[in-house]
């Protein structure tokens, strides 16, 4: 009996063993899948579809704009340079193989330059007269701006009225202490024919009603020979685009009111016009609306309100 006793303690003994030995090996094989499981599942946390296709999607505007090619040619005011220039600077380093030639020859020499067919895109500092309007002619305006009465930041005058700028450029007042000032001879400055800057101002101040542009006038091309001359001359006057007021020279409030792209903006300056471009919609190329829409972009309107002029929106 007790012989028996002690084989069946054996047997169960080994059977417990066994049955431990099962459960080890068990806990080893599950342990042993979870952590391969785990191995498994760290690359494709980390290499999500979002992570793949987010560059995709921010690079996209780039490469469509990088698809344009060939040239434009801009013709027109000078006004617009600065604003413009930068715009440019900007579109052809985004599309390396597009070519942008923009030369400053006034704007009725711009807009001719469209109805000729001899530019893709004319630049307008000044509405567009009745008969410059023909059929498929496109005009879009991308700034405003003002255009400052600028005189040497020696002479003591501070303002004038828009009357009075009509009767300086028509030689009806010639001597600055008539204004105020110093009793010297006023040295009247005013540009080339073609100016869309000359087209508004002297349209803004009447100065047809008071007899045109005074014969012994300085006309010079330009808004920066405006600024260079009067800048050079203690008597002299002149007008140009806000974006050409500097140290050299010194801005006028006109009818009271600062000469600012606010007061522009608002209406409550009194010299103040559209910054546009002209093309034929029948002859504009992709890279041609491209570039206009550019221009009315958030970055080109940036450029814009960098130079001085005023945003359309």
């Amino acid at each position: 009996m007790k012989k028996f006793r002690k084989i069946l303690v054996a047997v169960l003994t080994i059977a417990i063993i066994a049955a431990l030995s099962g459960c080890s090996s068990k806990d080893t094989t599950t342990s042993d899948t979870t952590d391969t499981t785990e191995t498994t599942n760290t690359p494709e946390a980390t290499s999500t579809p979002e992570a793949t296709t987010a560059p995709d999607s921010t690079a996209e505007p780039t490469d469509a704009a990088g698809d344009l090619s060939g040239t434009i040619t801009i013709t027109g005011s000078t006004s617009v340079d600065k604003p413009l220039t930068a715009m440019i600077d900007e579109f052809t380093a985004l599309n390396p193989d597009l070519t942008i030639n923009y030369t400053g020859t006034g704007s009725s020499a711009g807009i001719a330059d469209t109805l000729a067919g001899a530019n893709d895109i004319g630049a307008s500092s000044r509405n567009l007269k009745d008969e410059e309007k023909v059929d498929g002619l496109k005009e879009v305006t991308f700034a405003y701006d003002g255009i400052a009465v600028a005189v040497n930041p020696a002479n003591p005058v501070k303002d004038i009225s828009t009357e009075d700028l009509a009767k300086i450029y028509s030689g009806q007042i010639t001597n600055w202490k008539d204004l105020g000032g110093n009793d010297a001879d006023i040295i009247v400055v005013s540009r080339e024919g073609a100016s869309g800057t000359r087209s508004a101002f002297e349209e803004l101040i009447k100065l047809e009603d008071a007899g045109g542009l005074v014969e012994n006038a300085t006309v010079v091309e330009g808004n920066g020979n405006v600024q260079t001359s009067v800048a050079g001359n203690e008597n002299a006057i002149g007008y140009v685009s806000f974006s050409f007021i500097d140290n050299t020279v010194k801005s006028l409030t006109v009818n009271g009111v600062d000469a600012t792209a606010e007061n522009a903006k608002s209406g409550e300056y009194p010299l103040s016009r559209p910054f546009l471009f002209v093309y034929m919609e029948d002859k504009a190329t992709p890279a041609v609306k491209a570039f206009i829409d550019y221009a009315l972009s958030d970055d080109g309107q940036g450029f814009v309100e960098e130079h001085g002029g005023i945003k359309v929106n």
